[in-house]
């Protein structure tokens, strides 16, 4: 096997067992957009094209509920918006390559493909792989298990007995994501202002509580990465 399969099949083994935990949210946003009307096709559509699960979920729910459509993008776009600060932390690491490349990997990208291609970045031999081809493995492992549980939710997701209570595995997710990222001080006080936020705001209506959670962590944490850089 050559040295760049290798890196590929790295990045699969190492994301891998998040599947346990990205299977379930597939399935549930397949069953729960049957079950507020979207049909079949249009479940797997939302999938495999706006492939942002977090998003996907709470936008669905805002649609169920008559939404404004400005609440609606404007919190797809909020909830997402860690995904600029993920591209602009890869981006070093994808110096040289094709736009078109560049921009095949950002559409996979997932908080499980970013934390474990970082931390693979990271480590002492981490300049001599093949960076965007482990960060490729990590991402397509991602990118199949949703969409492909999607479907089953979609068309079997009626036949998920209630007490499974498959809802429990998005926050381990996660917090499976998150905890192995906080390493310094910022980024546990981004995690804790914005955990903290989001549950007194849980009430807010259209997931404001969400929105509010997400933004506040993002602030805490620049204030003192700032605040840190500055002594």
């Amino acid at each position: 096997m050559s040295k760049n399969w290798s890196t590929f099949f790295s990045g699969v083994r190492i994301t891998s067992p998040l599947i346990l935990g990205v299977a379930p949210f597939g399935l549930i946003f397949g069953a729960i957009c049957v079950t507020t009307g979207v049909p079949e096709w249009g479940a797997i559509g939302f999938s495999t094209i706006v492939f942002a699960g977090a998003s996907q979920l709470v936008v669905n729910q805002l649609m169920a509920e008559h939404a404004s459509m400005a609440v609606i993008i404007l919190t797809g776009l909020v909830i997402n918006m860690r995904m600029f600060m993920y591209s602009a932390s890869l981006a070093p690491h994808w110096t040289g390559l094709h736009p078109i490349k560049k921009g095949l990997l950002a559409y996979m990208l997932t908080d499980q493909a970013y934390a474990m291609s970082i931390a693979r970045y990271n480590e002492p031999d981490g300049d001599t792989i093949n960076k965007p081809l482990f960060y490729f493995g990590s991402a397509i492992t991602m990118w199949g298990c949703f969409n492909i549980t999607t479907v089953l939710g979609a068309y079997l997701g009626a036949f998920i007995p209630t007490e499974w209570d498959l809802g429990f595995a998005i926050p381990l997710t996660f917090i499976a994501v998150v905890v192995p990222a906080i390493k310094d001080r910022p980024a546990a006080l981004a995690a804790a202002v914005g955990g903290a936020v989001a549950l007194v705001a849980n009430d807010l209506p259209y997931n404001l509580g969400l929105m509010a959670g997400a933004v506040s962590g993002i602030v805490a944490g620049y204030a003192a990465e700032r605040r840190q850089t500055n002594g």
